[in-house]
């Protein structure tokens, strides 16, 4: 496969990305000043500052206030999806990608911060991947740094190929066209490579960082990839390609190390890191407070917000009612919208379906940690994985260890083919609600959105129904990109 080059576009902005230094603990990610590319690489500490400062750009603001990170960009995924009901238009934002109009057009501010988001982060990781090897110090440690580079640069091209590029599909050439693949930094603009091609760099640089994992045994904090988390990365990719057992091999492997939460913690706000089944997170400290563009500004049920006060988030009302009365998770929604156990700010609404699944800090501070991967997912995945293969009894078996952890009362399902796997997807829905998956989800199984017959209403989302495989699945790409580097093809 050749090995493309970042453009000019990107590079530039790849570089004015600061690599956030670190205080003593090279593994706090507190904001300090910026460090020069030069500096960067001459000890073992500054590399360290280097991938703090990719870690720490997953929740800082970079641009409008639906723009922090990854955070940000998780509602965007799932206002694109049928579980997360819009109840207002709130202050207006999210709006445009509710309707099905920001992504698809090449002007939107999300759809180029988007783009940049993801290529600034290879951009750094490029570098850290380019020079790692020249530093003198620790051979272990040395790896360590380059297995979280290496993991950062896959994941995000598996960002973008799933959001810019046709759906991969298993046992189809993948000739369709995805995104450019950037292992090097260069002012060269690069066409975009096929789907096939994007997919080979991604597992070529997750296989490259497990091995490296290998040898590594240092304890980081959840901010920071590991074995584990690398791994689960590895099983999403799997699963969207069709690559039933390794995806359940790697989720299995991924979520080893981690135990379900509790039921009493499952109601405490999905706000800490320390929660025993997250595998990957987010973790601002109070001196990075994230004000009005953190996720729990837009998401939580009790931060102080004009859009949290105007706009509380909802479930589907079919979803909802698919949950067993005796399920903790029933109690994350109020379907009457008249609860007042479920808490909103000073003067907030009340909406039918209203969530209480996201708490931030109080109603006065948006601070909260923000799951990336949790070992739920990764028992989801390995079900589903399951019963595609065909292994009915086994997927019947790890959908119950995780269920029956949120509902004592349920009986492991008897169900075989097609209907045991439309359970586990639904499980998959109600237990990831709100954390960023279900645009991903439905066009990788090819499915079409359809808000009809629930509580979306057609005049706040407009767009009730989407054909599975139609062009608007596909972000457009942004028009500076274009207008800098011709080799690229914008999307039907």
């Amino acid at each position: 496969m050749k090995i493309n080059q970042i453009s000019k576009y990107l590079l530039m902005a790849g570089l004015a990305f600061s690599l956030t230094a670190c205080d003593k603990d090279y593994l706090e990610t507190q904001p300090t000043n910026a460090v020069s590319e030069q500096d960067v690489f001459t000890s073992l500490p500054n590399a360290w500052a280097a991938l703090n400062g990719i870690h720490r750009q997953l929740y800082s603001q970079q641009g409008d206030m639906d723009q922090a990170g990854q955070m940000g960009l998780m509602i965007h995924f799932d206002a694109l999806g049928d579980d997360v009901v819009m109840t207002s238009t709130g202050n207006g934002w999210y709006n445009g990608t509710y309707r099905w109009t920001m992504h698809r057009s090449d002007v939107a501010s999300t759809v180029r911060f988007t783009y940049l988001f993801y290529y600034k982060l290879i951009a750094n990781a490029n570098m850290i991947i380019a020079n790692i090897d020249k530093i003198t110090g620790d051979e272990k440690e040395k790896n360590d740094i380059k297995a979280q580079a290496l993991t950062y640069r896959a994941w995000c091209h598996f960002m973008l190929v799933q959001l810019y590029g046709q759906r991969y599909q298993a046992g189809a050439a993948n000739t369709q066209l995805g995104v450019p693949v950037m292992t090097i930094n260069t002012t060269e603009g690069q066409a975009r490579a096929t789907v096939a091609e994007v997919y080979a760099q991604v597992t070529k640089d997750l296989d490259e960082a497990v091995s490296l994992f290998g040898t590594v045994t240092a304890t980081h904090p959840k901010s920071h990839f590991n074995i584990s988390s690398t791994k689960g990365i590895y099983a999403r990719v799997a699963l969207t390609m069709g690559d039933w057992t390794k995806a359940a091999t790697l989720a299995k492997d991924a979520r080893a190390k981690y135990t379900l939460m509790s039921q009493t913690q499952y109601l405490q706000g999905f706000n800490s890191i320390s929660n025993p089944e997250w595998i990957w997170g987010s973790n601002p400290l109070s001196t990075q407070t994230t004000y009005f563009h953190s996720f729990f500004a837009f998401m939580s049920a009790n931060f102080n917000s004009t859009n949290v006060r105007t706009n509380p988030k909802a479930i589907n009302s079919k979803l909802y009612e698919t949950i067993a009365s005796t399920d903790v998770r029933k109690q994350l929604w109020d379907p009457t919208g008249k609860n007042t156990a479920f808490p909103i700010p000073p003067s907030g609404n009340r909406a039918a379906y209203m969530n209480r699944k996201f708490l931030s800090e109080s109603s006065s501070s948006s601070l909260g940690d923000v799951a990336f991967m949790r070992a739920a997912e990764m028992y989801l995945i390995e079900a589903e994985a399951l019963a595609h293969a065909g292994k009915d009894a086994d997927a019947a078996k790890v959908l119950y260890d995780l269920v029956v952890s949120r509902d004592p009362s349920y009986k492991q399902s008897t169900a075989t083919g097609t209907a045991l796997l439309n359970e586990i997807l639904t499980q998959r829905r109600v237990e990831l609600w709100g954390e960023g998956f279900r645009f991903f989800d439905l066009k990788r199984l090819n499915q079409a959105l359809d808000r009809t017959g629930t509580n979306h209403q057609q005049a706040l989302a407009l767009v009730m129904t989407i054909p599975a495989g139609d062009p608007q699945w596909q972000y457009l790409f942004p028009r500076a990109e274009l207008n800098v580097n011709p080799k690229v093809v914008q999307n039907p």
